[in-house]
């Protein structure tokens, strides 16, 4: 089913990737724009930021690269502007930042704990700030949130500030969801388990294999009851699912991508 955007306008956060390859955010604004959307790709990272845009221009489709902290308030309220001046409308939102840092309650510096919560947590709640009144005076629009079964489950590694942010997340998502249902506005959530993506190569060496990264890759896929993890373009698949019209009828949900991880007892 080719077209699946066809005519709309997604504004995709985190749009870039944190290493080589394709992370969530990448895989999305690519596949949205291979479905017709126009994409506004936005990244902390301008270069990054720049390199999903020239992805798309060279398949032919249509993006805009923009630079963006989704933590401060100023820069969401100039990206909303700038993608509704570039293109008119907001159609899809796909709120796609985040970072985890390892620790526990006694661990976990309050400094740390503060900067997880505001890029996990914070930003979901500004962007969606923005861009809501926009949807509602067009009187419809979907946004998709990335969460995470950390948001509802125990993955093993202790980062207490990245499960309390992802859970906080999806409760985000259910209350926009059901203030704005009347309104024309969906809002859904995607929850990753276990995924094969740049961002795992930082930070979780140290904690799964003692900083080898291809032994914590083993271990991950081990974890999975398929047998390996996912990638971004899994992530991809069910934002554009939650974002195209076939979930027309879809709100309040929270989609797991985890490989049947989370049905598992132990």
């Amino acid at each position: 089913m080719a077209g699946r955007l066809a005519g709309k306008v997604a504004l995709v956060t985190g749009a870039g990737s944190s290493g080589p390859g394709w992370g969530n955010g990448k895989a999305s604004a690519v596949l949205f724009a291979r479905e017709g959307a126009a994409v506004f790709a936005a990244d902390v990272n301008a270069a990054a930021a720049e390199e999903t845009r020239a992805i798309i221009a060279g398949e032919g489709g249509d993006a805009t690269a923009h630079r963006a902290d989704v933590a401060d308030h100023g820069q969401v309220r100039d990206m909303v502007q700038a993608c509704v001046a570039r293109y008119g409308r907001i159609d899809v939102l796909f709120n796609n930042v985040g970072i985890a840092v390892v620790g526990g309650a006694v661990e976990l510096a309050e400094e740390e704990w503060d900067r997880v919560e505001r890029v996990n947590q914070k930003s979901v709640f500004l962007v969606c700030k923005h861009v809501l009144p926009v949807m509602e005076r067009q009187g419809s629009g979907a946004i998709v949130n990335t969460s995470s079964i950390a948001g509802i489950r125990w993955t093993g590694v202790d980062y207490l500030s990245y499960y309390a942010t992802k859970g906080a997340v999806g409760m985000m998502t259910k209350s926009i969801a059901l203030a704005y249902a009347a309104k024309g506005i969906r809002c859904n959530a995607v929850l990753p388990g276990l995924m094969d993506t740049p961002m795992i190569r930082h930070g979780l060496p140290d904690v799964y294999a003692g900083g080898d990264v291809a032994a914590m890759i083993a271990k991950r896929n081990g974890q999975c009851p398929m047998g390996r993890m996912g990638d971004a373009w899994d992530v991809a698949h069910a934002a554009l699912f939650l974002a195209s019209d076939e979930a027309k009828y879809v709100t309040a949900h929270e989609l797991v991508v985890d490989g049947g991880m989370t049905a598992r007892c132990a």
